[in-house]
């Protein structure tokens, strides 16, 4: 949990941002509520272009004070700091790339005691195969793991060449499972022939359940929260606030990364209530570590479910459609429960709905998700 530059700011990122951005997330609240990581994206570096046999360095007017200052800024806070390459030449943005450089650069990474790094390939190497893959993410995995500073990988290829089947075994912690997400709910097609919407996203993801566990994520890209169709660098014309709470709700049961992209500094009161939710953040970060799957889909409704470890269950009815539904869970036939009598708890409303002994049904609006969890009993 926690946040990225890219899509609110692209390459404009500086010292005052992140530092501003730590205190935002200390001062209303995400810290606590999980979200620890401060990941600077692309553009952090000095130079562009291929490699002339020097190390990677940091812009100087960028960042005056180093981004050692800024990782001892964010451990200080009781946060986390992360940090942006990949394996080509150039990254995404032309800057220099780590390809030939992989352990130089992992231990200099270390050395400024960063503790994530997100290695994008900028969906490169498309013509790959599988082996090359594994090969060309693993000259960086390799080094990180054998220095003794832990830091998290994110092997961001796009999702091409099934790349949850092999990424774990490098020592990837997540991996992305498509392309880009658009900052739009529900849209026709593909924008650009390229960008997921949050329901592509979610389609995309159905199936992979047994590659996500403690450790090693499926990673269905950084949450659009709050972006409203603002951001410098993704496309999309927005979403509406139960959208995006819808959203919010579906990476949270599908135990993705949960990672904003908006400018933390400046939410509204709405926003911060759909990203600070506890009870739904605690679906996200239950033990267990279970991507919900799907349990029910017929036309517009769509039930997702999923074992928690004191024993519960969540549930996420979505409603695709345009017109209101009534969508009906029932756990003996849906979720093969053999329970007698359910107590449910809605985590929107914060409200115990009470004990339940056939189903429950709630009415669901457009693009709405009610988000569940069933306990044993009274």
């Amino acid at each position: 949990m926690g946040w990225s530059s890219w899509n609110q700011f692209g390459v404009e990122i500086n010292e005052k941002l992140i530092i501003e951005t730590i205190d935002a997330m200390v001062s209303n609240g995400m810290r606590d509520a999980g979200y620890i990581y401060v990941n600077l994206d692309d553009g952090w570096q000095q130079d562009k272009g291929k490699r002339q046999n020097k190390a990677l360095d940091y812009d100087k007017e960028k960042f005056p004070r180093g981004i050692t200052f800024l990782s001892e800024y964010a451990h200080k806070n009781g946060m986390k700091l992360g940090i942006y390459s990949g394996p080509g030449e150039t990254t995404c943005a032309g800057f220099s790339g780590s390809l030939g450089y992989e352990k130089q650069d992992a231990d200099m990474f270390a050395s400024w005691n960063v503790d994530h790094l997100k290695y994008d390939s900028c969906c490169s190497h498309k013509d790959a195969s599988k082996q090359e893959l594994k090969e060309i993410f693993y000259k960086m995995s390799k080094p990180l793991i054998d220095n003794p500073k832990d830091i998290v990988l994110h092997a961001c290829h796009c999702g091409w060449e099934d790349i949850w089947e092999w990424a774990g075994d490098i020592g990837a912690n997540h991996w992305r499972i498509g392309q880009d997400i658009s900052d739009d709910f529900d849209y026709s097609e593909n924008r650009e022939d390229y960008y997921f919407d949050v329901l592509d996203m979610l389609d995309r993801g159905d199936g992979l359940e047994e590659f996500n566990k403690p450790g090693q994520w499926n990673d269905f890209d950084m949450l659009v929260v709050g972006l409203n169709g603002e951001s410098k660098e993704l496309v999309g014309a927005g979403a509406s606030n139960i959208e995006y709470r819808a959203h919010f709700s579906l990476w949270s049961i599908l135990a993705t990364p949960l990672l904003t992209g908006t400018d933390v500094r400046n939410l509204d009161a709405y926003t911060l209530e759909t990203l600070t939710n506890k009870e739904v953040i605690a679906l996200n970060q239950d033990p267990l570590g279970k991507q919900a799957k799907t349990v029910k889909k017929t036309g517009k409704i769509h039930v997702l479910a999923k074992p928690m470890s004191d024993g519960s269950w969540a549930v996420a009815m979505l409603n695709r459609g345009s017109e209101t539904q009534k969508i009906s869970i029932d756990w003996k036939q849906d979720l093969g429960l053999d329970w007698d009598e359910v107590h449910v708890r809605d985590l929107w409303k914060h409200k115990d709905m009470g004990s339940f002994s056939t189903n429950y049904d709630d009415e669901v609006i457009s693009h709405q998700a009610v988000v569940l969890r069933i306990y044993p009993g009274k």
